[in-house]
């Protein structure tokens, strides 16, 4: 599914968007949502992880996993795994790129950490 701003809604894309209407600038986030939910029109809000641009260099936090280049990013950012947001379909407002297999390991291995689920 295609939202208003042309971005297709997809699980594991990596995209723009501002978490909040008063945010100046737009951040990555990363689609967690799965495809029935992506794809379902009726259904106006996906869950997101959160990115933050970090310097070169920096360490992951504990609850963090790094992203780059790999993911069609032009800086380094730090996904936070500790907090899923639910945004609404029509916010993204443009996508970067996808999130690598190995990565999608990552983020998965560091959810069920923080989250305590095993």
């Amino acid at each position: 599914m295609k939202n208003r701003h042309g971005v297709e809604v997809r699980p594991w894309a990596v995209v723009w968007l501002r978490f909040r209407p008063t945010d100046r600038d737009l951040h990555p986030a990363v689609i967690l949502s799965n495809e029935e939910y992506c794809a379902d029109s009726r259904i106006l809000r996906v869950n997101v992880l959160h990115g933050t641009k970090v310097s070169p260099g920096s360490p992951a936090r504990a609850h963090q996993v790094l992203l780059n280049g790999a993911e069609g990013l032009e800086f380094l950012t730090a996904v936070d795994c500790g907090y899923v947001y639910a945004v609404n379909k029509d916010d993204l407002e443009a996508e970067i790129g996808t999130v690598g297999v190995e990565r999608r390991r990552a983020l998965k291995r560091k959810m069920i950490e923080v989250f305590r689920l095993l």
